[in-house]
């Protein structure tokens, strides 16, 4: 029966024609349970105790995200019990620094084989087309973020893994409440970036409740990161404006100057998506958790940035596709749940973000002139 099953699963992400209604009837009638697939396969499965350490995979590890929360996990679990994908051929320094595979998330037999080959016991699901990019190739980003994650779901299920999947504010919509937005209201993105984030929140949580997968997902505001250059989001302004302002001291901006986001920065975003991961199960009174730092605007960031750079000038051209999604999101995150529930705290504020950010580009010499 787990044979059964498991082949008509491989069939329906091979032909990408099966709908995920006739692939619930035809799971439905052959009594499918994930745990029992574990257990009935024909390869070698493996138990692991409380006191292992977990072996973790990282899909899409070369974006903004993936390469720092490795670097995290590898010192907290060891080197080689982290292992880094992506399509891409990594920089000679990551592929150097742990662990790297070759890993695409719709080959559903190939990403298989990685978990059950490298006993993966923690599944970090960061593979995904962000909003703009996403509006740019609406295909594209349905196979990759609805699809993979339906890859993702169904191996994690059949292997008993405990997985991580972001979502992020792009989920609600301009009939959301937007200041602030809670972690349960009506959500209507207007984006494939939202509605496919939205969905992997029901698809995880539905896991969990179904089948008892150990889901865990965080809604992250915008990410500001130095050491990487913007991915293609909306709120991607705020990381260019650093490059910019350290490079020519000039920065045009895609969006309103009024326009307020939340946002926070990366070393809070990967301690807290280490943090969700390390709770334990009976804390969480939810699978899917708002997380917010702070919350500005442009005018506000240039502002702040130029009390440190006095000759930085900002203009603004606005981009009408950024602008109509920045203006359907939340303005800022209620993550009083995250707080409460597994003591969720950030450490950085602007004026933190500000001087973390300049010190890490390197502007010492334009900060020094300034002074």
């Amino acid at each position: 029966m787990a044979r059964a099953l498991s082949k008509l699963v491989r069939h329906a992400f091979r032909t990408q024609s099966c709908s995920c209604e006739a692939l619930a009837v035809s799971v439905r009638a052959i009594s499918f349970s994930p745990r029992q697939v574990t257990s009935d396969a024909g390869f070698h499965s493996v138990s692991f105790s409380e006191t292992d350490h977990p072996k973790v995979l990282i899909t899409g590890g070369l974006g903004q995200l993936g390469v720092g929360l490795a670097k995290m996990l590898r010192r907290q679990f060891g080197k080689n019990n982290v292992i880094l994908s992506d399509i891409r051929k990594p920089p000679s320094d990551v592929y150097h620094n742990g662990p790297f595979i070759y890993s695409d998330i719709l080959d559903y037999k190939n990403l298989r084989e990685i978990v059950v080959n490298n006993r993966i016991t923690w599944l970090v699901h960061y593979s995904a087309l962000l909003s703009a990019v996403g509006e740019a190739n609406v295909s594209l980003a349905r196979d990759v973020n609805i699809t993979g994650l339906h890859n993702i779901l169904d191996i994690a299920a059949e292997h008993s893994l405990r997985v991580f999947v972001p979502s992020t504010i792009g989920a609600f919509g301009p009939s959301s409440p937007r200041n602030p937005t809670p972690d349960l209201c009506i959500q209507r993105p207007r984006t494939i970036y939202g509605v496919s984030k939205v969905h992997a929140e029901l698809m995880g949580e539905y896991f969990h409740h179904r089948y008892g997968l150990d889901f865990r997902c965080l809604r992250y505001p915008g990410i500001i990161s130095a050491d990487s250059q913007p991915g293609g989001g909306t709120t991607d302004y705020a990381v260019q404006i650093f490059h910019d302002a350290v490079k020519t001291g000039k920065f045009e901006c895609n969006l309103r100057p009024d326009t307020r986001l939340p946002m926070m920065y990366i070393t809070d975003c990967l301690r807290a998506t280490l943090e969700m991961m390390e709770a334990p199960a009976e804390a969480l009174s939810m699978r899917t958790y708002n997380i917010n730092a702070m919350s500005f605007t442009p005018e506000e960031l240039a502002h702040e940035l130029q009390k440190v750079l006095p000759g930085l000038e900002v203009t603004y051209r606005i981009d009408p596709v950024r602008q109509a999604i920045a203006d359907s999101w939340p303005m800022n995150f209620d993550d009083s749940n995250a707080r409460k529930d597994w003591g969720w705290k950030h450490d950085y504020d602007l004026p933190e973000l500000i001087q973390t950010m300049l010190n890490f580009i390197g502007s010492d010499s334009r900060i020094a002139n300034a002074n």
